[in-house]
């Protein structure tokens, strides 16, 4: 009445009765499209959900008896073999069913918040409070958006024996084989994939212009593709024609860049984290301990992510294993308590090899450090015996399936390969390698080099 007869009598006025009888209708309509629809939709995708997690823990189930049956079929070496296909049956039952448990889960909690939900829309339905009604605070937007399908890509298994001359098993993208070189007994010589001799001679495959100066890092995404980096925020994804096929926009620039085995891109920034992009979405996977940076990256074959890392002051570095989020190992010191890798401004790349030997770039000692499993220092390579020129630069490092360690030397515009035990081998540098910088392998075992000044990416084969 006071806005009809007093000084606001200038604007329209409405009762309050039909107000909250409007928002009245208003929740009534969102409780019955809730309760009505959205609700046995969730419930059915739970349901299907529920059923996908019995499938896929049922054919889980057949892979690991099937890798079961065929251990009577290999001998010498088959501790060694089934030991790794079983850890790496682990850990894709804790990758997938981890992630569709994740998907049941919040699933069954959104339903029960929904329900919740409905309840207490009916209680405000049936309130004489204006208060419940005018302050209720709508959540349709958020039950609407049905939270995206887990996709379970499980691998195959596949076997071939041939009686008394090949054994071979491939689960996935590994595989390992038994050979007979005599009646006798078994041979000891396994394989995980076909190359096994460096040519006389690399040849260059393909160039590829990336137009990213200088040109950083390079990871290899399956056989024709890989990611680059340098020193802006982007990172893109080129084929080996040269053609873009994506970016990725990061916060900061990457100090390094990687590919899981199932191809997500993982990059460490100088914000302390190492990320990961998972069907478009940038998530943080790991957050270094204070006082400490993230540098550069490895993805191991069963799952886990190697780190090195730095103090602020560059006085220490040290290589941590995550599995997930969490730490599994720290290499730092050797069995007698003395620091691996040596303090300075430069970097510290890290690989892992086949045996499980961790080996290093220490460009700050101008080596190659190999640890085995037990944290005891098996081998410094300083360059020596490949008698370059200049002095021994060795930057980014890679390990193939014969377990050569190969790593870049800019200096002396080459790559050294060695054997797994540091003897070198020989030096690729017939192919134009001008500052060789960023190093990875594609899965038909093919080198990709990257220039640091020109930006090119040379594509080498250096095996049979």
């Amino acid at each position: 009445m006071k806005c009809m007869l007093g000084l606001h009598k200038s604007h329209d006025a409405v009762e309050l009765s039909k107000i909250i009888e409007s928002k009245k209708q208003e929740i009534e309509e969102e409780t019955q499209e809730i309760e009505s629809i959205i609700i046995p939709s969730y419930k059915e995708k739970s349901k299907t959900t529920d059923e996908k997690l019995s499938i896929t823990i049922g054919k889980l189930h057949e892979l690991e008896k099937e890798t079961g049956k065929n251990r009577k079929f290999w001998h010498q070496e088959v501790d060694t073999i089934f030991n790794k296909f079983d850890s790496m049956m682990k850990s894709i039952k804790e990758n997938h069913l981890a992630g569709l448990k994740s998907h049941h889960s919040r699933l069954s909690k959104l339903i029960q918040e929904m329900t919740e939900t409905v309840k207490k829309n009916k209680k405000i339905l049936l309130s004489k409070t204006m208060s419940a009604v005018t302050s209720y605070k709508s959540k349709l937007h958020k039950y609407r958006n049905m939270p995206t399908d887990i996709d379970v890509k499980l691998p195959s298994l596949k076997t071939n024996t041939a009686q008394g001359r090949e054994l071979r098993i491939e689960l996935g993208e590994h595989q390992a084989m038994l050979t007979q070189g005599a009646l006798s007994s078994l041979t000891d010589k396994f394989s995980y994939s076909l190359p096994s001799k460096l040519l006389d001679k690399a040849k260059m495959i393909a160039s590829i212009p990336t137009r990213v100066k200088p040109l950083g890092h390079v990871a290899c995404v399956g056989v024709d593709e890989a990611w680059v980096s340098g020193i802006d925020k982007t990172i893109r994804h080129v084929d080996i024609h040269g053609s873009g096929r994506g970016t990725v926009t990061c916060q900061y620039w990457p100090s390094d860049i990687t590919v899981t085995r199932h191809g997500e891109l993982v990059y460490s920034d100088v914000n302390k984290t190492v990320n990961i992009v998972r069907q478009g979405r940038t998530e943080t996977l790991i957050t270094t301990p204070p006082g400490w940076k993230p540098d550069k990256l490895c993805c191991t074959k069963l799952g886990d992510i190697l780190v090195s890392m730095f103090t602020t002051d560059f006085s220490q570095y040290k290589i941590v294993r995550y599995q997930g989020h969490t730490v599994r190992q720290e290499i730092d010191r050797d069995e007698h308590g003395q620091l691996i890798y040596k303090g300075g401004a430069l970097t510290l790349y890290v690989v892992e090899n086949n045996n499980g030997d961790i080996c290093a770039s220490d460009n700050n000692a101008k080596s190659v450090v190999v640890v085995d499993k037990s944290r005891r220092v098996r081998l410094r390579y300083d360059g020596t015996p490949a008698r370059r020129k200049k002095s021994f630069n060795p930057a980014h490092i890679v390990t193939d399936s014969m377990s050569h360690i190969i790593v870049t030397d800019k200096n002396n515009a080459c790559l050294h390969i060695l054997d797994q035990n540091g003897q070198f081998l020989r030096c690729v540098d017939n192919c134009g390698l001008d500052k060789p910088n960023g190093l990875s392998v594609d899965r038909e075992g093919r080198l990709w080099v990257g220039l640091l000044n020109t930006g090119e990416v040379k594509v080498i084969q250096y095996m049979t």
